[in-house]
């Protein structure tokens, strides 16, 4: 029996990244918009010709949802969707707290979850190779550094991208990033601390998303950095990994996994 379009549902709709996430689905074949929704006191306002869902709506129409709006909408709506055993789910949220983060990691018990800071080819790469040259450069010379800078109306600081790019610096120096991390600069702040890895955050304009990871020593300087050109290019890994995760046993995925990098 020949199978359908995937049905995605769209969370956040009515925001920039719902919206594109929209239209990339619209222009395939082998998957359809099968709802969009957002907040709960928008159910049944216009959307172009569609008209929004309310959440439990648009699960119930959904083999997979995409979802890019908040970490606290993205928690509960895991959350709603592990208490009716589907569908499974796509969170390009970021700026999860710990309690978010588990009610995520528990939702995945019971759905299959692909949760990345990042959905770009480009940066899923990044991350490896950072990875690799934190575990060949001494921190004893190398000082860690991740610049990154987003539009105006990106509300979480550092990005979820910068934070993977210091969990990747971190895994290759197999420390805890926790630990190692320095995100503020204020003041007195005596030397640098051998090991750590730092943050440099901007915010203005209408800047998609920049992201370097810095190696200086006191002798060269070693750069690695990724430049997003347009906010399509998340959304179509989005719907790549909506396509991937269809089908996948309970489990908390990410984009490496889709992409096929990581060795379970």
């Amino acid at each position: 029996m020949t199978q359908g379009p995937l049905k995605i549902g769209v969370a956040g709709a009515l925001g920039r990244m719902g919206r594109t996430v929209a239209e990339i689905v619209d222009a395939r074949r082998d998957c359809e918009v099968a709802a969009l929704f957002d907040r709960s006191e928008t159910a049944g306002q216009a959307l172009g010709q569609r008209v929004l869902a309310t959440a439990e709506a648009a699960l119930a129409a959904s083999d997979v949802i995409v979802d890019f709006s908040t970490a606290q909408a993205a928690s509960a709506l895991a959350r709603l969707a592990a208490g009716r055993g589907g569908p499974a789910l796509v969170i390009g949220a970021t700026g999860f707290s710990p309690a978010e983060e588990a009610i995520v990691r528990e939702a995945a018990g019971r759905i299959a979850i692909v949760k990345s800071g990042n959905f770009s080819l480009g940066v899923n790469l990044l991350l490896g190779l950072v990875e690799q040259a934190a575990r060949a450069l001494s921190p004893a010379d190398y000082d860690i550094e991740v610049f990154e800078a987003h539009h105006r109306r990106k509300v979480d600081a550092p990005s979820g991208t910068a934070l993977m790019l210091g969990e990747a610096a971190a895994r290759g120096r197999g420390v805890a990033l926790s630990e190692a991390g320095v995100r503020a600069r204020d003041g007195m702040t005596g030397p640098r601390p051998e090991g750590a890895i730092g943050f440099s955050v901007m915010r203005g304009g209408g800047v998609v998303g920049e992201h370097s990871v810095v190696f200086a020593a006191e002798d060269e300087i070693i750069t690695l950095h990724h430049s997003a050109r347009d906010r399509s290019l998340f959304a179509r890994g989005a719907v790549a990994a909506a396509l991937w995760v269809k089908g996948r046993p309970p489990g908390l995925y990410d984009m490496q996994d889709v992409l096929g990098m990581k060795v379970r």
